[in-house]
Formats: structure tokens, sequence, C-alpha cells
């Protein structure tokens, strides 16, 4: 481990037991004064730590938020676990869970097909906001001040002749996937695969996760991918039951 972060690591740990002076940091990481404000400014920047008007350290903000998601993907991933192998097995095709975290989708789980092609998605990985369907699924669930501004933002980078790579057909695109409560990845990204997502909802209706499915076009083509969706659907009502 960098020293640097070592010692970030150590300065929040002892804000976790409680504030502390820059003196008392100093002491306890067994280092000069100006080496521990420089870390602390840093994290205080990024909102890791805060600082009140008598110059004492306290946890910041952005801890709050990681921790809140760290704790909805465990969840989910828990819940989700069992009915992501039953699909895995029915379908024989590739399976990968999603979530949300701070403007992007993340790969949370993934059960590769067990037929002998692999996909290149990782878990830990971002997924392409506009042409995949665990991104789109996502994107569609955000509130519609926040959706605009990642179509605003996003670099349309074309994958295949079949990427969406302009925010008007993505944003008719996030209707549509919304309307119908299903999105669809059709050799968007990868050229020889295509993709079927649906969402996860809690009790209240709020999405806090994807599901889909994924396969060569070289085992199914898109309508006989497509034949699958309502195996999808009832994984992805399944896994709402049980998260509530």
């Amino acid at each position: 481990m960098s020293q640097s972060l070592g010692r970030a690591l150590q300065i929040l740990k002892s804000l976790g037991e409680g504030e502390r002076s820059l003196d008392q940091l100093a002491t306890e990481l067994g280092v000069h004064k100006t080496t521990v404000l420089r870390l602390l400014r840093t994290m205080e920047a990024e909102r890791f730590v805060r600082r009140d008007a008598q110059h004492r350290y306290r946890l910041g903000s952005q801890l709050f938020a990681l921790a809140d998601v760290a704790r909805e993907q465990h969840v989910v991933r828990q819940v989700a676990a069992p009915h992501l192998r039953e699909l895995n097995q029915k379908t024989g095709q590739t399976v990968h869970l999603a979530a949300w975290e701070n403007g992007e989708v993340i790969y949370v789980d993934k059960l590769d097909s067990v037929r002998s092609v692999r996909m290149y998605s990782q878990v830990g990985v971002p997924a392409a906001l506009h042409c995949t369907a665990v991104g789109k699924v996502l994107l569609a669930a955000q509130p519609k001040r926040q959706q605009e501004a990642v179509l605003q933002t996003l670099d349309y980078k074309a994958y295949t002749p079949n990427t969406i790579t302009d925010a008007d057909r993505l944003r008719d695109e996030l209707q549509v996937t919304k309307e119908r409560g299903w999105a669809q990845d059709k050799a968007e990204h990868e050229s020889f695969i295509n993709c079927i997502g649906a969402p996860l909802s809690d009790s209240t209706g709020r999405v806090v996760g994807a599901v889909s499915l994924s396969v060569p076009d070289v085992l199914l083509n898109y309508d006989q991918v497509l034949e699958l969706l309502p195996d999808l659907l009832a994984t992805a009502e399944a896994i709402s039951a049980d998260y509530n």
C-alpha cells in the first residue's frame, strides 16, 4: 500500500472514533503536521473529512454517500444471487447484475454462459450508459434533471455501427425503455452480442439495480434472444419481491 494512502486511511479510522485536531492526528500517525495537513486538505476538498470552526476534523458527507451505495450494492447482490444462478442455468446464457453509482453503472455480479463463448465485461467495471441494456435501464430510472445532465456529458462513443451516438436518439430510447419496462442492446456495444435488461425495484418502486441476459449471435439471433424476455422479467420480479 502506498504510504500516503495508508496514512489517509488511518486518518479516516481515527476520525471514526471521534473528532480530532491536526496535532492529535499528527501524533497518532507519527508524522509532521504539514504531512497530515496536506492529506486533510485533499480529503476535505473531496468531502471525506470536514473541519469545524475550532479547526477540529470529523468524517465528511462523502462517506455517507459511499456507505449507502456499498450497503445497497451488497444487499442487491446478496438477494439476487440465487435468482441469477437459476436464470443462468435455465437459459445457459451470460447474466449480469448492475447498479447505479455516482453517475455510473457498475457491474456488481456476472455469471458466464455455460457455452465456451466469453464476454469482456468484468465485475467492478463501468458499463457504457448509451449502448448497454443495464446502462439504459438504470439511466432511464434516474430523475429527469439528472438524466438530462448525463445525456449532455456522454461522449457517445460508437462501439459498433448500431451504437446510439446522439442525445436525442438516446433520450427517445430511454423513454421507450421506461414505458415498456426493459431495455435492449441490439449489437450496440459488441457487434456480435445481443442483450436485454430489466430493472430491479424496492418496495417504493425505486430502481435499485438491473439484471440482463447477453447472448452471442452465433448462439441466438436477436429475435431468439427476445424469446428469453419472459424469463428475464420473471427473474427481475422475483429479485424485487425478495429485496422488499
